[in-house]
């Protein structure tokens, strides 16, 4: 079942169990590749670019952008992880998934050198490892590449900070070996010019646990594709998100949970405010149950909060089932205004509107916050919250 909510029109929701209608277009045969040149030039009107502002993506889509700066990376790592600079002929990339867009082929062919993290068999990271990335600077155009790599049983917390200007698309490759657990925590707090088009490929082995969330709060246009597959039973994979756009700024990002060993669990569930003339979100949550997923559980959740007129949300969420030996399967999404109700029982008790409204909004987003288990990143993007709603008054 497919539903798009858009805000100017005031709440719309929707919710489904396991019996939801499987869409017209399988999400079985999107095409990858890591060949550029397999892709045609998308021109706005596909599927998978319908809702993207393509004359603001810089020429990363038609391969008009080329390389005219390099972004830096740099890596705070705990003392267990290994930390190396790859060339792209290194047989270990490119083992957590393919590209399934122009871009993401682009940056594929275009990176000059790939960061690897790899935490060994068995071995606990005692600290957050933290990979900065600067982009090349305003006007400029760059590629990355970055894998994390977790041996069987390992465990590691991994902290992804974009920041700087300028345009910059990159693949991200999560391979969790089996038994493994890794906790990422990808933050897109970019200057107000940037462009930001990335794939996250994320790949579980047996009974392996993947924690990931995205927290997108700068950058002119931010597009972001996190991907999980699993090569064996037992993967358990949560997906959270948190975004907040301001007038102007189009940030977007498409989840796809592919289920195609039983035994798996995915559970994603993503959260944004807008406000501002202009502003733009898109969530699309696709999730695929191929016939061989037996015992599959998977639920994926959508919310928007609406702070000023003049923004508008997209959120479409798509659940594909080819086999009945399932646990559990559901979507739900919604967009509205402040619910009135939580409004007036604030302020029936003493607390003045606009207190009021702050206090709606943190409570909203409480959900996915309590999932940053590093101290200084959450507190640092509470603030960042707090300095949104000051904005506008809130």
């Amino acid at each position: 079942m497919t539903v798009s909510t858009d805000s100017q029109h005031g709440l719309t929701a929707h919710s489904h169990g396991a019996g939801a209608v499987v869409p017209v277009s399988s999400r079985a045969d999107h095409f990858t590749s890591f060949d550029v040149d397999a892709f045609e030039i998308p021109g706005g009107r596909e599927e998978i670019w319908r809702f993207t502002p393509m004359k603001r993506l810089r020429g990363l889509h038609d391969g008009t952008a080329t390389v005219s700066g390099s972004a830096t990376v740099t890596v705070d790592a705990a003392p267990e992880v290994r930390v190396e600079t790859v060339a792209r002929g290194d047989e270990r990339l490119g083992v957590a998934g393919t590209p399934g867009d122009r871009i993401a082929a682009q940056a594929w062919s275009s990176f000059p050198h790939a960061t690897l993290l790899t935490v060994p068999k068995e071995v606990r990271a005692s600290a957050p490892t933290t990979v900065t990335v600067t982009g090349p600077g305003e006007g400029d155009t760059a590629y990355g590449h970055t894998q994390v790599r977790l041996e069987q049983f390992a465990e590691a917390v991994v902290v992804l900070d974009h920041r700087g200007s300028g345009s910059y698309a990159d693949n991200i490759e999560f391979v969790v070996g089996d038994g493994a657990k890794l906790t990422v925590v990808a933050v897109q707090d970019w200057a107000d010019d940037a462009v930001h088009v990335s794939a996250h490929h994320s790949s579980l082995g047996r009974d392996s646990v993947l924690r990931h969330t995205v927290i997108t709060l700068g950058g002119s246009v931010v597009r972001l594709s996190p991907t999980v597959t699993y090569t064996d039973k037992g993967g358990d994979a949560e997906l959270t998100g948190l975004y907040f756009a301001d007038a102007g700024q189009h940030l977007e990002h498409r989840t796809f949970a592919d289920h195609a060993v039983p035994n798996c669990r995915s559970n994603v569930v993503y959260k944004g405010a807008l406000q501002g003339e202009g502003a733009h979100t898109v969530w699309i949550g696709d999730v695929l149950i191929r016939a061989a997923a037996e015992d599959t559980e998977t639920f994926e959740l959508n919310r928007n909060l609406v702070l000023t007129d003049g923004a508008r949300a997209d959120s479409v969420p798509n659940l594909e089932i080819e086999t009945g030996e399932i646990v559990s399967a559901g979507h739900a999404s919604a967009t509205g205004r402040f619910d009135d109700e939580q409004l007036f029982y604030l302020q029936a008790r003493g607390i003045p509107e606009e207190q009021a409204r702050r206090l709606v909004v943190r409570g909203f987003f409480h959900e996915v916050l309590t999932k940053i288990t590093v101290p200084e990143v959450r507190e640092r993007l509470e603030a960042a919250i707090e300095a949104e709603l000051e904005a506008v008054g809130a």
